[in-house]
């Protein structure tokens, strides 16, 4: 296992490398060019600037998040050919600077959305929050504006102003397209670039969707353990696999991550581990929160211990944090909370160890 945290490169970060280096057991980031759009070749160039940045700060590069597909792909489009040829060159690119895992997404139009980035808790510290209602009653145009105003200056992925004037436009075409044909796109995809990954020694691991559950008509499929076994049936390479997020999967109260967790880790497909917590108000309303077990619904403690138990041994970043201690910082990822996140997730870690050494006599 490796611990990392999320960078943000070429002054699009408030959190330093030399300060990402000094948390207890870090030993590299998950970046991106995130100023690229959808559909671009990533630049050698770039690329090479990039790792050398990570490098000169004495930490690895070899996680990238994410690398965006064009909607054109999502949609069917015969375009798609065109971009998914630019999306296995790209693969080509991040192989020439040594990436192993490649984070992406499957989400049609928006990668993820929130009613409030900014929520006050009662010990003062702000997170990002979720209520079902406000969003609905929210178009794609207004929540972004929203969004953005509250980024503190920092892009926010997946919610690039460039993108607005066509969402409204994308939202209405996925009403035709049934969750069984977005299923093929999906297929299609995977069928192109996978060899790829598996030639260029790219671990490909899908985010689930956030939150897990339809909002505005649009397909959502990497939601819950039945539909992550439907997905990784689509291809039995062992480069094909997921990222395992607990703050996306665990929005819904449905799921049962400690043994989610356990199962595709056995299987060799969970590739790379966003862990946070959330707290549930209702099914479908919840706060984002500190990583402690105690401070959610989650018991992160069963979740880490499963993954230690059944062979987890890719990446493992402390997902969103609070804004706390008076920092200003882009929404969920300042420095202070991710810092104790990753402490304490590296803590659950040390104890799953040395637990299962004591029950099984093995040696981690």
């Amino acid at each position: 296992m490796k611990m990392i945290m999320r960078y943000f490169p070429f002054g699009d970060d408030s959190v330093t490398l030399g300060q990402i280096r000094q948390v207890p057991g870090m030993s590299g980031v998950a970046t991106s060019l995130s100023r690229l759009t959808a559909g671009e070749v990533w630049p050698l160039e770039s690329l090479f600037r990039l790792k050398a940045e990570v490098a000169d700060a004495g930490l690895e590069v070899e996680v990238i998040e994410s690398v965006n597909i064009h909607e054109d792909i999502k949609k069917g489009l015969p375009s798609r050919d065109l971009y998914i040829e630019r999306y296995i060159q790209t693969l080509k690119n991040l192989h020439e600077i040594g990436i192993k895992c490649l984070c992406y997404n499957f989400m049609p139009v928006l990668d993820w959305a929130r009613s409030d980035l900014s929520h006050s808790l009662e010990d003062g510290s702000q997170v990002m929050a979720y209520r079902h209602e406000q969003v609905l009653a929210l178009n794609p145009d207004t929540m972004a504006l929203s969004m953005n105003s509250k980024a503190r200056g920092y892009s926010l992925p997946g919610w690039e102003p460039e993108r607005l004037a066509q969402m409204a436009k994308d939202i209405e075409f996925y009403q035709a397209i049934g969750v069984e044909q977005y299923w093929k796109h999906i297929k299609y995809f995977l069928d192109a670039v996978i060899p790829y990954a598996q030639q260029y020694d790219i671990k490909m691991a899908i985010h689930p969707d956030d939150p897990p559950w339809p909002l505005y008509g649009l397909p959502k499929v990497i939601t819950n353990a039945e539909h992550i076994r439907h997905f990784l049936s689509l291809n039995s390479s062992p480069y094909h696999g997921i990222t395992f997020c607990t703050g996306s999967l665990g929005s819904s109260m449905e799921n049962d991550l400690p043994s989610m967790a356990a199962e595709f880790a056995s299987q060799g497909r969970i590739h790379f581990a966003h862990l946070r917590n959330v707290k549930h108000l209702s099914k479908q309303d919840f706060d984002e929160c500190a990583h402690l077990s105690g401070c959610g619904d989650l018991d992160m403690y069963a979740i880490v211990e499963a993954l230690s138990d059944n062979g987890f041994d890719g990446y493992i970043r402390p997902d969103h944090g609070r804004m706390i201690w008076g920092e200003q910082a882009r929404p969920g990822y300042g420095l202070y909370d991710r810092a104790l996140g990753a402490t304490y997730l590296a803590g659950l870690w040390e104890a799953a160890k040395k637990t299962q050494v004591t029950r099984t006599g093995i040696p981690c």
